[in-house]
């Protein structure tokens, strides 16, 4: 019973689809019927296609005229296709049946593309809804119990085990971990969190058990506002749609009032015979059915997506095609986008008494027993070449000790050093104090020879840890400026001060830092009241309200999480950034392309109109013109397939 069931919901959820492909299937049979000389089974089959295919747009046009008083594309479609077959029936020209057909095929298609557009911004809402637990370990009466969210209350005590996500937002009463919060702040490495500190719901936890307290409402947690942030952007029609619906109903009123006029006053004015009369108004509404106008757009918007695909450049729709060419602000988020987002070495400074090996191997002697991120890229980056310490003791938030061939060995930052060294070589603290300048996190590696004496503890070296600029990252800011691209900016989550060093490594003027994700959204809406059509790239969870409010989304495909993917507009799958001017310089070829096949669609519609109205075209040729401007348009946008 399962599958009829799950075959059920699939047909309910992609009814438009469904009705899309039919109606193809029944017009090339019925096409196919009348070719081989079986009117009687063409007959059948063109109208079936006629109501699959027109349902929903006879509905929807129908709904508009009655509730709303207004004319659409919609219903002009259906009054068109009618006229043609009626038409076709009334003179025994049985083809233009098919033109019909194929109109209503054309706008059964923008339908399911419009139907799968809504699907996707409901997936990705669900998508944000899954980042957290559905319960959380609650502690009533000294006993844990697993409870549902939506039940907690200001004031519960949650336990977090290591390695689990933090349920819902609160403050730490007892235990000391690691949070990786890059997906909720941008943050590029795991913050150290300990009693008195907020922890946001999504998070993950990590080597500690944590014991926290409900300070806010679970539907008031960061990640619920991250959630309705995304369901307002994206429900919000850009000025671009308004216009497009606008002339819609524009364009219908027009034909409809035309096509009256049509039908009753050249009998008058004239002298017509109704006969023919009523023949040029119905090949008035074939050829000025929007037909040539729809090919002009979508065959273009398609081939651009299909050229940018092979590039590894992935557009969800043919809208964000066009505007990615018209963008001329770009904002950047910072981790995982101008960066790689993984931890790594970027540098060892030795003392003059020891070697870069030396130091990493000592470090990673003692390193290799933690679970600290930190740790493990100075493991990374030592190779397997070293002896492994003993008696390895962590200290929370400061550093790490333990004897490496029989010699006491500390690892952790300034402050803990100094409990033990009374000298620091001055050239190597310039060094560190420039590397934590630039952003750069620095751990201390000193030994004591002599462990009895502990006065005797020198200093080995210095490691810096870092994210790593994308080498690419440069070059691109380069090339987006040479392209026009008024205004870049970098948007992220991390201190100001790895924000500004990132930021000059790539050549960005304009940073941002220390945003959660609501203050990412208003920097958007700024920008958008100042430059219009703006561009976000981002890869995580706090990314999200902003990919959604911006013109243009644009995730990371490999370092991107689920929600930004889904949020976004554009994907770029093979994390290169360089694809970003690509795809804006796709973008601009398809809006030049689409402007052209505008103005030859608009053009072959006036000379049959005019043509039609002088009475020196006949429904044939009229019809010929019409398919012929269709094929024209259609075979311009197809330039786009070539890079």
């Amino acid at each position: 019973m399962l599958y009829p069931q799950r075959l059920t919901e699939f047909t309910e959820e992609h009814s438009d689809t469904l009705a899309a492909l039919v109606c193809g299937v029944l017009l090339f049979l019925g096409w196919l019927a009348l070719h081989i000389g079986w009117l009687g089974w063409a007959l059948l089959l063109l109208p079936a296609a006629y109501v699959i295919g027109g349902y929903d747009s006879a509905r929807e046009g129908l709904t508009t005229l009655i509730k709303e008083k207004e004319l659409d594309v919609d219903l002009l479609m259906i009054v068109a296709a009618l006229g043609a077959a009626s038409l076709g029936l009334w003179r025994g020209e049985y083809h233009l049946i098919i033109d019909g057909a194929i109109l209503i095929l054309i706008f059964a298609i923008s339908g399911a593309l419009e139907g799968y557009a809504m699907r996707r911004t409901e997936r990705s809402i669900k998508g944000l809804m899954s980042l957290t637990p559905d319960t959380a370990r609650v502690l009533l009466k000294g006993e844990e119990e697993m409870l549902p969210i939506t039940q907690l209350k200001v004031g519960d005590e949650i336990i977090v085990k290591p390695g689990e996500l933090i349920p819902t937002d609160g403050i730490i009463i007892s235990g000391y971990s690691t949070l990786n919060q890059a997906a909720i702040t941008g943050e590029s490495l795991p913050i150290e969190k300990s009693v008195g500190d907020e922890v946001f719901a999504g998070t993950l936890n990590g080597f500690g058990a944590l014991k926290l307290q409900v300070h806010k409402p679970a539907s008031s947690s960061l990640i619920q506002r991250v959630i309705r942030l995304v369901e307002q952007a994206q429900t919000e029609a850009p000025p671009s749609q308004q216009f497009i619906e606008r002339f819609e109903r524009i364009y219908a009123r027009v034909i409809v009032v035309a096509g009256l006029l049509l039908v009753f006053l050249p009998p008058f004015i004239w002298g017509w015979t109704w006969e023919t009369t009523i023949y040029r108004a119905l090949t008035f509404l074939v050829v000025a059915s929007p037909c040539a106008l729809m090919a002009a757009i979508m065959p273009t918007l398609l081939s651009g997506i299909a050229n940018g695909a092979r590039q590894g450049i992935l557009f969800k729709n043919g809208a964000q095609l066009e505007k990615i060419g018209k963008v001329r602000a770009i904002a950047f988020d910072k981790t995982g986008t101008l960066t790689t987002g993984n931890v790594q070495v970027s540098q060892v400074i030795p003392s003059s008494e020891y070697s870069e090996n030396e130091v990493l191997k000592a470090a990673a002697a003692l390193e290799s027993c933690s679970e600290h991120p930190i740790g493990k890229a100075i493991v990374q980056s030592a190779g397997a070449d070293w002896v492994r310490g003993v008696d390895v003791q962590a200290i929370p938030g400061q550093g790490i000790v333990g004897f490496v061939n029989q010699e006491k060995v500390f690892v952790g930052n300034t402050a803990f050093i100094k409990q033990y060294v009374t000298q620091f070589p001055e050239e190597l603290q310039k060094s560190v104090q420039s590397l934590e300048n630039e952003g750069k996190t620095v751990v201390w590696v000193a030994k004591n020879p002599t462990p009895e004496a502990e006065r005797e503890t020198i200093v080995m070296g210095a490691i810096a840890i870092s994210d790593m600029v994308r080498i690419e990252a440069a070059a691109m800011i380069s090339r987006l400026r040479k392209l026009g691209v008024e205004q870049i900016v970098m948007i992220t989550g991390d201190n100001q001060r790895t924000a500004d060093s990132v930021a000059q490594t790539v050549g960005i003027d304009r940073v941002y830092a220390e945003l959660l994700p609501e203050d990412k959204l208003d920097v958007i809406r700024k920008l958008q009241q100042e430059y219009q059509t703006v561009a976000m790239v981002g890869d995580g969870i706090n990314d999200a309200p902003a990919l959604a409010q911006a013109s243009v989304g644009i995730a990371m495909g490999i370092a991107g999480s689920d929600v930004a993917l889904e949020t976004a507009d554009i994907v770029l799958m093979a994390d290169k950034l360089e694809k970003l001017a690509t795809a804006i310089e796709l973008g601009r070829r398809s809006h030049s392309v689409v402007k052209q096949n505008i103005v030859v669609a608009l053009g072959f519609i006036l000379l049959l109109l005019i043509g039609n109205f002088l009475g020196n075209i006949n429904l044939p040729i009229g019809v010929i013109g019409h398919e012929g401007s269709t094929v024209l348009v259609t075979l311009s946008g197809l330039r786009l397939l070539k890079n």
